[in-house]
């Protein structure tokens, strides 16, 4: 059974409160929505270039983007591969949300399969692996170095659904979001249960968690800048043991490095949301604050891809022909879109 080791430190506990204080403001704060799409896709596109990055991803931020919008860029196909991959398993995370499914090892694999596809075997991609696993450290004129050996193949089936059912019990011990999205982070990393693309699923999985349990801070951060920022820091944080069993001696000290990143990247959100608030504007352009979820939705499509008809809208909310017209005409009316074309040719593009 799983049941990780850890102490919150005082050095914890008075981050979290600052987090919690943070979350207050920022879901609080008043964005124009054409300010809120453009932070979200930037939190996404950041996250996407440093997961993969960590691993030795040679696109840069721009290339990242690019892919985004879902034009071309001259780079190996396996770079692009892996910025697309993730794109996909970030986006699968929100539709996660949206249909409230349960999170266990069929996410997991579902997530794995995304990250590794067409980079990996199909054998080995959304399937645990079937091997002994080692981290190794590669020096120039010497021997290389083992740094972490992962628990057996035979164990990892059942090391995930430990963690996974150690993951609802923590709903009802009521542990705090953040702490839950590190440990879930760094056990992933530990019991290491596929050949590759053990730490961008891990990290997918940690947004994932942090979404699911409401400290999304409205999608706006990318926890995985911090980790690339300094990644000897992040491998010296989360490598604590050589092997399985000492990782799970006590991870006070990574749990530490986790909260201290999150809180830095909520820090730089509330900022960002400081800058552009609304508070002082008057009645009239506050009513084009609160938008509902379809009609972010809706704007997130839009930023996207440029523009949108009623037919993507019926296919991105599901919705009758009429119901879409209506969201459509509201966001019109509301001066946030406007309508170019006539006929079939009739598209919404932002204002």
């Amino acid at each position: 059974m799983f049941n990780p080791k850890y102490i919150l430190s005082n050095k914890i506990v008075s981050m979290l409160t600052s987090i919690a204080e943070s979350k207050v403001i920022i879901e609080r704060a008043k964005l124009l929505p054409k300010n809120e799409v453009r932070l979200r896709r930037q939190a996404l596109i950041r996250m996407t270039h440093s997961s993969t990055e960590i691993e030795g991803n040679i696109l840069n931020i721009q290339q990242v983007e690019r892919l985004f919008a879902n034009k071309k860029v001259d780079a190996p196909e396996r770079d692009i591969y892996e910025v697309e991959n993730y794109i996909k398993a970030l986006k699968y995370i929100e539709t996660v949300i949206e249909a409230k499914k349960p999170i266990n090892s069929t996410i997991l694999l579902k997530i794995h399969g995304l990250v590794t596809h067409n980079t990996l075997p199909k054998e080995q991609s959304g399937h645990f692996r079937q091997s002994l696993i080692y981290i190794v450290q590669r020096r120039l004129g010497m021997p290389n170095k083992v740094m972490y050996t992962g628990p057996e193949s035979d164990r990892v089936s059942e090391l995930c659904k430990d963690l996974f059912d150690w993951l609802d019990q923590s709903k009802e011990k009521n542990i705090n979001p953040v702490i839950v999205a590190g440990i879930v982070h760094q056990e992933i990393a530990a019991i290491h249960p596929f050949a590759d693309g053990n730490g961008r699923t891990a990290r997918a999985m940690a947004t994932l968690i942090l979404y699911e349990r409401g400290y999304d801070f409205r999608r706006l951060f990318a926890l995985e800048d911090y980790y690339n920022k300094d990644r000897s820091s992040y491998y010296e944080a989360i490598n604590i043991g050589k092997n399985y069993s000492e990782r799970r001696t006590d991870i006070t000290s990574w749990l530490e490095y986790f909260v201290k990143g999150f809180k830095g990247e909520i820090d730089l959100v509330k900022a960002q949301i400081a800058n552009l608030s609304l508070r002082n504007l008057n009645d009239k352009i506050e009513s084009k604050i609160f938008l509902e979820k379809d009609q972010m939705l809706i704007l997130d499509f839009i930023d996207q891809m440029g523009k949108i008809t009623v037919t993507d809208v019926i296919d991105i909310l599901h919705c009758p022909r009429r119901t879409a017209q209506s969201k459509l005409l509201k966001l019109k009316e509301l001066g946030i879109i406007i309508q170019t074309g006539k006929g079939p040719s009739t598209a919404y593009i932002l204002k």
